[in-house]
């Protein structure tokens, strides 16, 4: 009878083996970002964070009097029915909805212990020593905060999407997931993207700072922006197309008066110089009346070509390697067009280019027509 019972080793491990079962089926069936997103929505979505969040931190310094960051975001996916592995600890959410513009909610969330110190400064105090318990007039204090925040967001999204966007007064309510607390005012759609910044503020805060939005309506964001962009590039070639034919059409007619004028008068047409057969006197006569127009010297130090990700990837000392070695000579340009080749020197404390090839005087003139 002994023999049919079970060890408490033999339990174990089955107890064991049933987690490992469960704890895989959650990993394989955990949402992954590139599933939902591709990584151009990835990027936009991260760069409408950075313009967005970015005049949100000068606001939020200028409200709290201390030195605030937020650093590039990270985005990634969220089922709803997982957000207590997301937030397990006691958060405060801040819902806002878009009034004109858009339509659809953003929420913003912080650690619980991060709104006290927020609160603490609003409040007058210096955030060291913030109450952990936030009381009616604490929860006041956050919402006036990340009121500020949101609208100098929102005029910064009006400027990226070229329209006026405006927002609701945040709601502010404590968010603890664990004990069913606060989540009516987090979206209610199964799929959400949450974009994770780094929130900086002076010595007292070094944490994070979520935004949460639909994924439906970060997709939109996304389409809206990249159509817009669109729409505006189209535009400007339907519009030079037209200006084009405009202007052909004008010379034409213009042509026409012009060769009806000349018949009427019998009038012979004029005979311009070839400035491949002018002499040097009569060059410098006709360029006489050109001396004194002003023109743009450039020196190109080096080209490179870089793509959009690339771009966007740049911050404050990233190293851009250009196509030409240390020492090779530098083109020298005027109106964007090549006349020299030269060296780069020192002049007292200033940069300067000695000329050590130039273009022939036929070909810079050809430049200049």
């Amino acid at each position: 009878m002994m023999s049919d019972m079970l060890s408490q080793e033999e339990i174990d491990a089955l107890l064991n083996g049933t987690a490992s079962t469960e704890n895989s089926e959650q990993t394989e069936h955990k949402p992954q970002v590139e599933d939902f997103l591709t990584s151009m929505e990835r990027d936009t979505l991260g760069e409408i964070g950075n313009i967005s969040f970015g005049s949100s931190a000068t606001a939020l310094s200028t409200l709290l009097s201390q030195k605030v960051e937020i650093t590039t975001p990270e985005v990634g996916i969220i089922e709803r029915q997982r957000l207590k592995d997301e937030f397990p600890h006691p958060y405060v959410a801040i819902q806002v909805k878009y009034t004109e513009g858009f339509s659809g909610t953003n929420v913003l969330v912080i650690k619980q212990a991060d709104a006290a110190i927020i609160a603490d400064l609003m409040l007058g105090g210096t955030g060291e020593n913030p109450e952990q318990e936030l009381g009616d007039i604490h929860l006041s204090a956050v919402q006036e905060a990340m009121n500020q925040m949101m609208g100098s967001a929102a005029t910064s999204m009006s400027t990226v999407f070229s329209k006026r966007i405006d927002i609701s007064p945040p709601n502010v309510s404590l968010l603890n997931i664990m004990e069913g607390e606060g989540t009516e005012n987090l979206p209610e759609q199964d799929l959400l993207v949450k974009v994770s910044f780094r929130l900086m503020i002076g010595n007292l805060i070094d944490s994070k700072i979520m935004q949460i939005v639909p994924l439906t309506f970060a997709k939109s964001l996304v389409s809206e922006l990249i159509n817009e962009n669109a729409s505006s590039e189209s535009s400007i070639q339907e519009t030079a197309a037209a200006q084009e034919a405009t202007l052909v059409q004008e010379i034409k007619v213009e042509a026409e008066q012009q060769t009806q004028t000349q018949q009427e008068q019998n009038v012979q047409p004029a005979v311009f110089t070839n400035f491949e057969t002018a002499s040097p006197q009569l060059e410098m006569k006709n360029l006489d009346m050109l001396l004194d127009i002003p023109l743009q010297v450039t020196v190109e130090l080096g080209r490179t070509t870089k793509t959009v990700k690339e771009i966007l990837e740049m911050g404050p000392g990233s190293i851009i390697e250009l196509d030409k070695l240390a020492g090779e000579p530098v083109d020298i340009l005027v109106n964007n067009q090549l006349i020299a080749i030269g060296e780069v020197v020192v002049i007292d404390e200033n940069f300067g280019v000695r000329v050590t090839d130039i273009v022939s005087k036929k070909d810079r003139l050809k430049k200049l027509n």
